[in-house]
C-alpha cells in the first residue's frame, strides 16, 4: 500500500506525539489567519516575515521526505496526521474531528472555518466545501467498513456557506460489489447549503484487508484519525 507506513508506535508514544505535535499545528493556523488579518505597519510585516523564514529554516533542518501519508501503529489504527481536512499536523485542515455510529456508515464533524477558507466575501470558497464534503463521504463509507477511493463526487450548492461554525454529516446510501454510494451535506446556520453525492471504488489492497479481516473476525482499521 503506497503511503502507508506501518511504524508500530505504542499508544502512549502516539499520544505524546499528538500532544506535542497538536497546539503547533494551532499556533501554525493561528499565523495563517493572523498574516490575513493583520494591520501591523510596514516595518513590522518586514520584521515578522524574517523570523518566519528564521523559523522555517529551523523546521526544515530534519524533516521526513515526500508528504506524510498514514502511519500504522502497533493497535491498528492509522495515523492521517498530514490529510489536508482531517490531518492533526496539517496546518491547512481545519481540522475536522470526525464522529461515526458504530459500523452504520453514518458519520458527522461539527467545525469552524475561518478567514483563510473564504471565497466570495464572507463566504466559504466551493472549492474547499467540495473538498470537506468529499473526506467526511469517503470516511463515511470506511465507517460502514467499505473504504474506497473516490470515483465521482457529484455537488449541489443550494446557498452561500457562510464562514464560521458549521457542521457536515454523511452516510452510506449503499453497496454494490466494490462500489459504494454515499451522500452528505454541510450544514450552516439556515441549514444545508452544500449537497454531495459519491461514489467510492475499495481498492485492491482494502479487498485482501477487509477477507483477511472477516476471516480472523477482528475489528476494522481506523485509516483517519
Amino acid at each position: 500500500m503506497v503511503g502507508y507506513t506501518k511504524d508500530d508506535v505504542s499508544t502512549e508514544e502516539r499520544e505524546r506525539q499528538r500532544a506535542l505535535y497538536g497546539p503547533f499545528t494551532d499556533a501554525l493556523r493561528g499565523l495563517v489567519d493572523a498574516g490575513i488579518r493583520t494591520e501591523v505597519d510596514d516595518d513590522e510585516v518586514r520584521a515578522v516575515q524574517a523570523e518566519v523564514e528564521a523559523l522555517t529554516a529551523r523546521l526544515r533542518a530534519r524533516q521526513i521526505d515526500g508528504a506524510y501519508g498514514v502511519r500504522m501503529g502497533a493497535g491498528g489504527q492509522g495515523r492521517a496526521w498530514g490529510n489536508a481536512v482531517v490531518g492533526l499536523r496539517n496546518a491547512v485542515a481545519p481540522p475536522l474531528v470526525v464522529e461515526q455510529e458504530g459500523d452504520s456508515g453514518r458519520v458527522w464533524s461539527d467545525f469552524h472555518l475561518g478567514a483563510a477558507y473564504e471565497g466570495p466575501p464572507t463566504l466559504v470558497h466551493g472549492g474547499v466545501a467540495a473538498l470537506i464534503l468529499d473526506q467526511v463521504l469517503g470516511q463515511a463509507a470506511g465507517a460502514g467498513r467499505r473504504p474506497g477511493m473516490t470515483g465521482t463526487l457529484t455537488l449541489v450548492y443550494r446557498q452561500g456557506t457562510p464562514l464560521g461554525p458549521l457542521r457536515a454529516e454523511a452516510w452510506i446510501e449503499r453497496s454494490e460489489g466494490i462500489k459504494t454510494w454515499a451522500r452528505g451535506h454541510i450544514l450552516g446556520p439556515e441549514g444545508v447549503t452544500v449537497e454531495a453525492e459519491g461514489v467510492f471504488i475499495l481498492p485492491r489492497w482494502a479487498r485482501r484487508a477487509l477477507a483477511e479481516q472477516d476471516a480472523s473476525d477482528q475489528q476494522t482499521p481506523r485509516y483517519f484519525e
